[in-house]
């Protein structure tokens, strides 16, 4: 068994996971995470191993699911949307599509915080992670991975009510 091979094994659960959990969607997290191994066995030659594999395949993944994302923009003009579909639309809809519309500001207000906290707010939020399993993946504590992840959340919070 190749080492990719053994990476593969290792983490595909982990990526699979975090890809569910951002695209709520089996089928696209199971191709996102099939992109993903294929551009990390592409690029495993450049991986400086500065961070946690697991963080790489995450930022690989991350990166492969916001290209996908890009390239289905099929968003309907709002002068196609008949007043039936707009009847149709209730409470927890217009809640939907303002969690989407935040979680874009979110992402994009994420893309300019420096690292680590970025990082350190992705693994959290995305990908779950607890404080001590972020903690592991920088080598530092427990307690220094909340306290970069309460950092991050402040930073956003503040950049999205100068919004």
């Amino acid at each position: 068994m190749t080492e990719f091979e053994m990476i593969y094994i290792t983490y595909f659960t982990d990526v699979y996971l975090y890809v569910l959990n951002i695209s709520r969607n089996e089928d696209l997290a199971e191709e996102i995470t099939s992109e993903t191994f294929f551009k990390a066995l592409q690029s495993i030659d450049n991986f400086r191993g500065e961070c946690d594999i697991r963080v790489w395949l995450c930022q690989i993944a991350k990166n492969c699911y916001y290209s996908y994302y890009r390239k289905q923009k099929n968003y309907e003009d709002l002068d196609s949307v008949n007043e039936m579909d707009l009847a149709v639309c209730n409470d927890s809809c217009i809640d939907e599509i303002a969690d989407r519309d935040d979680a874009l500001k979110i992402y994009s207000i994420l893309q300019d915080i420096p690292d680590p906290y970025k990082e350190v707010f992705s693994l959290r939020i995305l990908g779950e992670m607890s404080f001590k399993q972020i903690g592991s993946v920088f080598k530092k504590t427990e307690n220094w991975a909340c306290v970069t992840y309460h950092r991050a959340r402040n930073m956003i919070r503040k950049k999205m009510e100068e919004l």
